[in-house]
């Protein structure tokens, strides 16, 4: 794209001396390949009718070798076609490496210890691995961190309840425990409802909050309540790393939420000295009123950290661990608002870290029909079950089905949608073998490959392009540039509507031409072969296979 506003600004500049900000676009294909507003830009800056400019424009463009045609059109629009070298030249051209020696740390999943792993962090760790595919690809040095509650009122929570489940502090009880993530689940339920319904229980839970944290400051691994915390704690992260496996996710660190506290309330601290925060009935606040947002509580009147300022440690201390050029965050939109006041706190004293932190939210994962998922109320619908519920509509309706295809399915049905609202989870129309999904999609790869391994003639690069050749390789041409919007955007359903789209081209294609036997049998293998390496890079980027048979 940028090559092709390179020649306009040429234009520009050897027909009037001018040079100006202007748009180029894909356009409909039956008006050409590219359309730039360059006339009209011009127009407003030199006094001239834009239409005449384009004219102007276009003569001197038409001297350009890889242009077929160029075409004035509307008010002044400049439409141009490419060559048929050209055009296969920008299927061709590699992803440029733009964001090449970046260092990005993208955090994302962040799911709880004490807790269970729902169908929220299966979706964020999807969309998480999708974002750092694609800016690897554009030559970032990704760091993936992952983050998460293993101190904090949920942990008293839970752990008040496996005191009562445990008869008290009996660690030597723990070992009969067999489903040891459901307990905690379990646990974590009733917790909540006592600390909810019962003074005498939020009063224990609130003082076994306070001793989670000084387990902590005083490295205490040996008293038989730290072995159950430990132990506890120990059993989530290995739930996490097992279903994390199992989608094929990886982290390069995981940050304990205690790994970050004291780091965090120094730095309250420091800037509370400073004006930024302030002393509120006990407590320290930042007053985000001034700023349209809300007043939040830092460090309680306990003393202890909230999550905000636990935020405000992690923040500094990946630029610390990994001084990023700029950071990305993924969490629910219910974090929206409490990360707004975190991010504009930090604002005052480090600018230019939040300058180059970007916080990504999305909504609730719903069953279709709109149903919502509580952990709290332990209605959830965990990671394990969404990939379950895939495995067995995949049965259902391909018996050849595997867990991998099932996997597919939901990672496609995830990421389809445009991050930012509520996702829609059905795990039938995931599955389908038609329409827009991650198994038509990895049918297209394997049919495609299928192609190329029945044919004993090497691909060769077409002399002259027919017009349905043309029409596929013009699509395959738009790969680079949906990933470059997709990188800039930090939105990987561009991918996947890109997939579908090129997927449906080559049937177009394929229903109207033959390619084993043919006399251009060569001239569309190596098409082909374009195509299915564009349908294989993507789905890679969504973490997704691409199989050779189906």
């Amino acid at each position: 794209m940028e090559e092709i506003k390179k020649v306009f600004d040429t234009a520009a500049r050897n027909c009037f001396n001018e040079t100006v900000d202007h748009d180029v676009e894909r356009t409909e294909e039956k008006f050409g390949d590219f359309s730039s507003n360059i006339a009209m830009k011009l127009a407003s800056k030199l006094k001239q009718n834009p239409r005449q400019i384009a004219e102007k424009l276009g003569v001197e463009i038409k001297k350009n070798d890889n242009f077929k045609t160029v075409e004035v059109a509307g008010p002044g629009f400049v439409n141009v076609t490419l060559s048929d070298d050209a055009l296969q030249i920008l299927a061709d051209m590699p992803m440029p490496k733009f964001l090449d020696g970046k260092e990005v740390v993208a955090e994302y999943s962040d799911p709880n210890p004490f807790k269970i792993l729902h169908a929220g962090h299966f979706y964020t760790s999807v969309v998480g691995d999708s974002i750092a595919n694609l800016l690897e690809q554009a030559g970032a040095l990704v760091h993936k961190v992952n983050y998460g509650g293993d101190v904090g009122l949920h942990v008293g929570k839970t752990m008040w309840a496996a005191l009562q489940d445990l008869g008290g502090e009996n660690p030597e009880k723990l070992h009969k425990i067999v489903n040891k993530t459901q307990w905690m689940a379990d646990c974590y339920v009733k917790g909540t409802a006592a600390y909810e319904e019962d003074l005498q229980a939020r009063e224990a839970i609130v003082v076994l909050n306070k001793k989670v944290y000084e387990l902590h400051k005083n490295n205490d691994k040996e008293s038989a309540f730290a072995k159950i915390y430990w132990t506890c704690r120990q059993w989530s992260y290995d739930s996490f790393d097992d279903f994390y496996k199992q989608i094929g996710s990886r982290f390069d660190k995981y940050y304990p939420e205690s790994s970050v506290v004291d780091k965090g309330l120094e730095l309250v601290k420091e800037q509370q000295s400073k004006g930024v925060y302030q002393e509120s009935n006990g407590a320290v606040v930042f007053d985000g009123e001034k700023y349209g947002l809300h007043t939040r509580v830092f460090i309680n009147s306990e003393g202890l950290p909230t999550y905000e300022t636990k935020e405000v440690g992690l923040l500094f201390t990946k630029k610390q661990d990994f001084n990023f050029d700029f950071s990305v965050v993924i969490t629910g939109s219910e974090q929206k608002e409490y990360m707004a006041v975190v991010l504009k706190s930090v604002e005052q004293y480090a600018p230019e870290l939040v300058k180059a932190t970007n916080h990504i939210t999305h909504g609730l994962v719903k069953l279709a029909g709109g149903q919502k998922m509580s952990s709290r109320k332990g209605n959830i619908l965990s990671a394990t079950d969404v990939l379950e519920a895939s495995f067995q509509a995949m049965q259902k309706v391909h018996s050849s089905g595997n867990k991998d295809s099932a996997l597919g399915a939901v990672k496609y049905s995830f990421l389809k949608q445009r991050i930012g609202g509520d996702i829609i989870y059905d795990p039938e129309e995931s599955v389908s073998m038609h329409g827009n999904s991650g198994p038509y999609l990895q049918y297209a790869h394997a049919r495609g490959y299928s192609i190329l391994s029945k044919s004993n003639k090497t691909p060769q690069k077409p002399a002259q392009l027919e017009e349905s050749e043309r029409s596929l390789l013009r699509k395959i041409s738009e790969y680079n540039e949906v990933k470059v919007r997709s990188i800039n955007e930090l939105k990987p359903h561009n991918i996947c509507n890109y997939l579908y789209e090129l997927a449906q081209s080559f049937n177009r294609f394929y229903e109207k031409n033959r390619i084993i036997n043919d006399d251009r049998e060569a001239e569309r293998l190596w098409i082909i072969k374009r195509y299915i390496n564009n349908l294989a890079d993507g789905l890679s980027v969504l973490g997704i296979t691409a199989p050779k048979k189906m």
